[in-house]
């Protein structure tokens, strides 16, 4: 039996849809049934399920409000998903936990590897890096993919916000000078799963523990992710509003996001085989669920 917690989430929804698709054993799970600020529910919910793997796609993420709100960031990045670690090393079960590039500055220039140092600059990114040194800090199975721009077709995120925008202003100002990588929800649930068959296939191997980066291939800006939105749009008869590329300091925010969140997937291929599609081309079929949601996949 897997657990999936987060399943309202954009990454638990598309990880459920894939795991009904192949039949698999699973049992999804969210608030206020499964809450990280309430401790009781994780191991009730755990106890109930006796899960033989768990896929941890819950996360507190509003990167703003964290900044006053950091007792529920904490809870939801940090000292629940360790709870959540523990019961799993208890139980020797392996733990699949979601992290983000946000543990980072974007100061280096290039693409960060898992051994780079971490450098959050705001409470939501310190919470995941907290987050993410307690689990390995225990002796649990753990598997921590760290992910950026991650959109669907299912619930909020940039292109959905763009879409909408776009329907109510002729003009949109979107940030140029942050560069980073789209993932796409669904190309990161598959990758969860080839882990998981990966698991299935070999049982737990010391190599499997630690941090891996996951994300779409390729890079882009803000601008250039909403620009390729609109065009995929407009094949669909999406009128497309004018996207006027902007500075950061132009749209300022209470956390200060990082200029060059680029993440190297190396280490997953070659741990576990697998990388994810390139963020361009698994786009037109996520903006064509955006604007036919009966049709979403």
């Amino acid at each position: 039996m897997i657990l999936v917690t987060g399943a309202s989430g954009q990454l638990g929804d598309a990880l459920c849809r894939r795991l009904t698709a192949r039949g698999v054993a699973f049992t999804a799970v969210q608030r206020p049934g499964f809450d990280f600020e309430k401790h009781e529910t994780i191991s009730d919910v755990f106890r109930k399920t006796s899960p033989t793997l768990v896929i941890n796609a819950a996360a507190y993420t509003a990167v703003d409000k964290a900044e006053t709100d950091q007792e529920a960031a904490k809870a939801g990045n940090h000292t629940g998903p360790l709870e959540l670690a523990k019961l799993c090393e208890a139980a020797c079960i392996p733990f699949i936990h979601v992290s983000t590039d946000y543990v980072f500055n974007g100061n280096k220039g290039e693409p960060y590897l898992e051994t780079d140092p971490t450098s959050p600059t705001g409470v939501y990114g310190a919470t995941k890096r907290d987050g993410e040194e307690a689990i390995l800090a225990t002796g649990a199975q753990a598997i921590i993919l760290r992910t950026a721009w991650v959109y669907s077709a299912h619930g909020k995120n940039f292109a959905r916000t763009m879409i909408n925008a776009g329907r109510k202003m002729p003009i949109l100002r979107v940030v140029a000078d942050q560069r980073g990588t789209p993932t796409a929800a669904g190309d990161l649930a598959d990758a969860i799963l080839t882990i998981m068959d990966r698991l299935a296939e070999t049982g737990w191997r010391p190599e499997y523990r630690g941090i891996f980066h996951a994300t779409g291939s390729g890079e882009t800006t803000w601008y250039g992710f909403a620009s390729a939105i609109f065009e995929d749009a407009k094949t669909h008869g999406y009128t497309a509003p004018e996207v006027q590329p902007i500075a950061t300091a132009d749209w300022p925010t209470p956390t200060r996001r990082p200029p060059d969140s680029r993440l190297h997937g190396g280490k997953l291929a070659e741990i576990f085989g697998t990388s994810l599609p390139h963020w361009r081309d698994t786009l037109p079929s996520v903006v064509a669920d955006l604007l036919n949601p009966d049709g979403q996949g």
